[in-house]
C-alpha cells in the first residue's frame, strides 16, 4: 500500500506542473475569445474592437526601469554579502540576516526615488527655462 502511494507522487507532480498551467492558459484564451465575440455581437466592427483592446492594454513605459532594477539588485547584492559576512563574523540568526537583506532592498528603492526625483526636477527646470 505504501509503495502504491509513493508511486503516485511523481504522477501528481507532473499533473500539477504541466496540467494546471495549461488549464489556466486555455481558460484565459477562452475567456478572451468569448469577450471579443460578445463585443462583435453587440455590433462593434473589428477595428473598433482592436482599438478598444489596444487602449486598455497600453500603459506608459517607465524610462528609468533599468535604473530601478540596477540599483535594487546592487543593494540586494550588498545586503546578501553583508548578511553572510556578519553571520560568519558574529554568528547572527537567520531572522537578522533576512532583515538586513530587506533593509538593503528598501534602501535601494529610496536611492532610486532620490535619483529619479532629482532627474525629473532638473528636467522640469530645464523645460521651464526654455
Amino acid at each position: 500500500m505504501e509503495h502504491a502511494i509513493e508511486s503516485l507522487i511523481p504522477m501528481v507532480a507532473i499533473v500539477f506542473t504541466f496540467g494546471i498551467p495549461g488549464v489556466i492558459f486555455f481558460w484565459w484564451l477562452y475567456t478572451k475569445h468569448r469577450e471579443r465575440m460578445r463585443l462583435i455581437e453587440k455590433g462593434l466592427t473589428p477595428d473598433e474592437v482592436k482599438a478598444y483592446f489596444a487602449d486598455s492594454n497600453t500603459k506608459p513605459k517607465n524610462p528609468y526601469s533599468s535604473l530601478k532594477w540596477g540599483i535594487l539588485l546592487t543593494f540586494l547584492g550588498i545586503g546578501i554579502f553583508l548578511a553572510n559576512l556578519f553571520e560568519d563574523m558574529y554568528d547572527i540568526e537567520e531572522g537578522v540576516m533576512m532583515g538586513m537583506i530587506i533593509l538593503s532592498a528598501g534602501l535601494g528603492f529610496l536611492v532610486y526615488y532620490a535619483v529619479v526625483s532629482a532627474k525629473i526636477k532638473s528636467q522640469n527646470n530645464t523645460n521651464a527655462q526654455i
